[in-house]
């Protein structure tokens, strides 16, 4: 895993696979749950959950530069969370309807929304899908509900395309993600109370990452969360959010329980989030945790655990590690490309005054 000493995190610039952590990190691999995700996977399912990472990780590293350079002026980037997303993601149907937070970007390329939206609508181009008139984007071509900004809003949005599919008899799910802080908005419990009343086929995964906003939480919600849960009448489940086939383990089983009709079901993904609420307020967090804190979660950056655990992996071949380089090449090279792309339209394609009210309303 290339470092970079300008964007990536202080305590990733040394990064090395620790030993007890991968000792524990392997062992999981074992538990039943993972054992069915990396039997359903496979080498090439292996292989993209891999490459996604990548991509989350390289896409908020270009947003970052972005950010120091002066190209735009702040980001709300997902550093030390991508496999919530990325693991999520990847144990989705074809039909399933993902509703991401900001910082969850990375869904959207995932479920096939080309990258480059997301680099325009923070570049405010003309030809991107919100015309230059926000960064908060989606597609339902793709299956991608547009975030929005007040975090939560999307479970009751999220449950009325888990209603669309019950009353359609389609096998699909509805997915969103919450951060730890908005399972208190009023949003959250309306939409789970309706989720359940109709036990619709929706997963709602908290990233629970210690802080909500700047306001830091201890303890967690392990407690709290199971008792929503059981409040509601919803299945609760619980992995580590840093391991991204744990949380593939997790999503997997919780979209065979909701199209068995026992769903709503909520996650709690255990989390750590390597910077403030942007960039812009990125000393936010830095005054909030230690740096022991910090350094421990370092220990358990979600990309590096897992690219060190394949290259344990005989099926990559006799040269595992040369393979993991050479598809992290292809990633970055992609995403630079994309990049650049982007950036070309900045000049190509300015916003249009006169299409502002377009794609408001429906027709």
């Amino acid at each position: 895993m290339k470092i970079y000493p300008a964007y990536d995190p202080p305590e990733y610039r040394d990064w090395v696979a620790d030993p007890d952590v991968m000792e524990k990190y392997s062992a999981r691999m074992k538990e039943s749950e993972l054992s069915k995700s990396l039997d359903q996977l496979g080498d090439s399912g292996l292989e993209n959950i891999y490459r996604g990472l990548i991509r989350a990780r390289i896409h908020d590293v270009t947003l970052k530069r972005w950010v120091r350079t002066g190209v735009i002026t702040k980001a709300w980037l997902g550093t030390g969370e991508e496999a919530v997303t990325v693991g999520a993601c990847h144990a989705l149907g074809a039909g399933d309807v993902v509703g991401p937070m900001i910082r969850n970007a990375a869904a959207t390329f995932e479920r096939g929304l080309p990258m480059g939206e997301s680099f325009r609508s923070y570049l405010a181009t003309g030809d991107g899908l919100t015309r230059g008139r926000d960064l908060h984007f989606g597609d339902l071509n793709h299956g991608v509900v547009a975030p929005i900004s007040h975090v939560g809003d999307l479970v009751p949005v999220c449950a009325g395309f888990a209603l669309s599919f019950q009353l359609r008899q389609e096998a699909n799910v509805a997915i969103t993600w919450v951060g730890d802080g908005s399972t208190r908005t009023g949003a959250v419990h309306e939409g789970l109370s309706l989720a359940s009343a109709r036990k619709l086929p929706l997963i709602v995964v908290v990233q629970d990452n210690a802080v909500a906003l700047g306001t830091r939480r201890d303890p967690r919600l392990d407690e709290s969360l199971r008792g929503m849960a059981d409040s509601y009448g919803l299945v609760g489940l619980e992995c580590d959010g840093n391991h991204v086939i744990d949380v593939h383990a997790s999503v997997r089983k919780a979209r065979e329980i909701c199209l068995n009709g026992d769903g709503p079901v909520i996650i709690l993904a255990r989390t750590f989030r390597f910077g403030g609420h942007a960039t812009h307020d990125e000393a936010e967090a830095r005054a909030i945790f230690s740096g022991e804190f910090f350094n421990e979660w370092a220990r358990k950056e979600p990309t590096g655990c897992f690219e060190s655990w394949l290259s344990d992996q005989s099926s990559l071949g006799p040269d595992p590690a040369a393979t993991l380089a050479r598809w992290e090449l292809e990633e970055t090279t992609q995403v630079e490309s994309i990049a650049e792309g982007a950036l070309a339209s900045r000049g190509d394609s300015p916003p249009d005054p006169s299409r502002m009210l377009g794609d408001v309303f429906a027709e």
